[in-house]
């Protein structure tokens, strides 16, 4: 039997929602739904913590796991968040300096502002409005 099959039998007699078993192990129920559905594994803590749990020895939880699918599995998840945290990465810098051309042109604007509004206060000072 393979370990995402295993857990789910081992969850299913003890009568527990995957929502319960994620409390249990302090992870979401959707972590619980992927261990299941043997999109990832669990890491060795959670292991130890379900091992704990279900009363059974680390070798009789894990036995028949393939290790290089966990290994491919777990590269797969790390490359998804670097990608996600890269993504993250972009985003912020862009804020950022949409923030610093937002400063920009409202300084511009409000130079723009005073002059206009000078030139209507003081129409008549010739060296101000001088033109070359």
């Amino acid at each position: 039997m393979k370990f995402n099959e295993k857990l789910l039998s081992l969850r299913k007699r003890k009568g527990l929602s995957q929502e319960e078993l994620g409390m249990e192990l302090q992870v979401s129920r959707q972590t619980i739904s992927k261990w299941e559905a043997g999109q990832s594994y669990p890491d060795f803590q959670r292991l130890v913590l379900l091992s704990d749990y279900f009363n059974l020895t680390l070798d009789e939880l894990v036995k028949d796991i393939d290790v290089q699918d966990v290994r491919e599995k777990n590269m797969t998840d790390e490359r998804v968040a670097s990608i996600y945290l890269d993504i993250e990465n972009g985003k912020a810098s862009l804020k950022k300096g949409a923030r610093i051309v937002g400063y920009i042109l409202l300084a511009v604007a409000v130079i723009f502002l005073i002059g206009f509004l000078a030139h209507l206060a003081f129409p008549d000072i010739e060296w101000l409005w001088r033109r070359s």
